[in-house]
């Protein structure tokens, strides 16, 4: 398997159970790189914060002015922060944009599925102090509706059959036997001359002169 394509890119498709595996991939990722980054800074003596979170929802903390002033407070949270968050995220869009092709849905969806409900979960306790308490009811219910719809249609639900606007399916049994070469169907090849003429031995001697002094007695 092509595993640049699988994480970062995002054309083509991919099955239930490759999304399934491209979300334990994240999460083995971040457990690895905040030990080893934090591990690396303990040794140079920074200070290790007392609570830590990772994962592609945490962008949303620095468009939140109130996160953002609480990981600018612990430099190293901050640059561990920096350097998971872009990496998890491009891992956890390219899978998701190619799991909803399989659905033969634009990647666009995500909007839907991820950022609505990152925002309510980032801003919902505030919505009701800026919009009221009915903007708070109506955030709330769509961003429920959309995580639990976007779960069903990621990671529940098989492709479509057969090749979508997308690509082929994934599923699809792969034609392993070699193609067809049209120029050795059509190459000739000649046969060796005289390979399978019959052999004539003459005698040797001079035959004709032979034959005229026989001729003249």
């Amino acid at each position: 398997m092509d595993y640049v394509w699988y994480l970062f890119r995002f054309d083509g498709r991919i099955n239930r159970a490759r999304c399934w595996l491209a979300l334990l991939i994240v999460i083995c990722w971040m457990i690895f790189l905040s030990l080893v980054l934090f591990g690396g800074a303990h040794l140079f003596g920074a200070t290790m914060p007392k609570q830590f979170d990772v994962g592609p929802n945490r962008v949303f903390d620095f468009i939140d002015p109130a996160a953002w002033r609480s990981l600018t407070a612990n430099t190293t949270a901050l640059f561990v922060q920096m350097v998971e968050t872009p990496l998890f995220l491009w891992v956890y869009l390219a899978t998701s944009v190619k799991r909803l092709h399989d659905r033969n849905k634009s990647g666009w969806w995500l909007l839907l599925f991820f950022a609505l409900p990152g925002l309510y979960s980032q801003f919902g306790d505030r919505v009701g102090h800026w919009l009221g308490d009915w903007a708070t009811m109506v955030f709330g219910l769509n961003a429920f509706v959309f995580t639990i719809w976007g779960f069903i249609e990621m990671y529940c639900l098989r492709g479509t059959r057969g090749t979508n606007r997308f690509g082929a399916d994934p599923l699809a049994p792969r034609d392993t036997r070699p193609g067809w070469d049209q120029q050795s169907e059509i190459e000739m090849v000649p046969n060796k001359a005289n390979a399978d003429l019959p052999k004539i031995a003459f005698p040797r001697g001079d035959y004709f002169g032979q034959t005229s002094e026989s001729n003249g007695h």
